[in-house]
């Protein structure tokens, strides 16, 4: 099963927890400080995702792999059942355990991805983290200086990194690279077998200076949900999250209020 983490009051059946899942290169650890402010009212679980962070190494990083690691998660909480949000890769995921296990899934918020395939590919920032040397390393400033070499933007560097274990000995990625790189197609892509549609209540949250939702993608979208909600956090990236927490926080509790109500 996957690797979890914990906040707040203890879930039962008529308390069902906040799924946290991350996007690629990710971990939960990414999630802390939001997780551990929602659980201030609920019961919250993060998990790392297959091939990354503590969770089991697998030859597959496909969307219905993923959606059954976060049932087997969900079914083994009380009632079976959850909020789920998920972001990028995560939000597919979440998607995909939406529509093949509607019974684990109470509510979805799905932020700043679509159940399209993309043309952007992020292959060359596993091919960077794969030819870096990293077995001299022992400090942050200096892996940030090498990875400097091939990957521009501080913001992306400094979010890879959180993800090198400078501890171990040798340092090592918590990452399952040569399984991402392998199996990039399908993450970036979506499989037509997800038809659904899930009934419940969906919100597709997007970072207003993010490209990843287009309102082109809304008739497929309210194909496979057809209850689905749009908003957007003005001036938020990709990253929504990371831009504008606060502001992401506060939707994501007004999302879970308002599907409580």
């Amino acid at each position: 099963m996957l690797q979890t983490y914990a906040f707040g009051p203890e879930a039962t059946a008529q308390t069902p927890p906040l799924l946290i899942a991350h996007g690629l290169y990710g971990s939960a650890r990414n999630w802390n400080v939001i997780a551990k402010r929602m659980s201030a009212n609920r019961p919250v679980i993060s998990v790392d995702m297959r091939n990354h962070g503590d969770s089991p190494r697998a030859a597959q990083q496909g969307y219905e792999d993923m959606a059954a690691d976060l049932a087997e998660v969900i079914a083994a909480c009380p009632g079976g059942k959850a909020h789920v949000m998920g972001h990028s890769m995560g939000g597919k995921a979440a998607m995909a355990l939406a529509l093949t296990k509607p019974e684990h899934v109470a509510s979805l918020l799905v932020a700043d991805i679509a159940p399209v395939s993309y043309g952007h590919t992020q292959l060359p920032l596993a091919k960077a983290m794969m030819a870096m040397e990293i077995s001299d390393l022992t400090s942050r400033g200096a892996a940030d200086a090498r990875l400097a070499a091939e990957v521009d933007d501080p913001g992306t560097r400094a979010f890879l990194l959180q993800s090198l274990d400078l501890r171990a000995n040798p340092p090592r990625w918590k990452l399952n690279l040569p399984v991402l790189a392998a199996e990039m197609d399908k993450i970036i892509g979506w499989p037509d077998t997800l038809t659904g549609p899930f009934n419940g209540p969906v919100l597709f949250l997007s970072g207003g200076a993010s490209d990843y939702v287009q309102r082109a993608h809304r008739p497929r979208i309210k194909a496979l949900f057809p209850t689905a909600r749009f908003a957007s956090l003005p001036e938020a990236g990709h990253w929504l999250h990371a831009d504008k927490p606060r502001a992401f926080e506060a939707s994501l509790a007004a999302w879970l209020e308002r599907v409580e109500r």
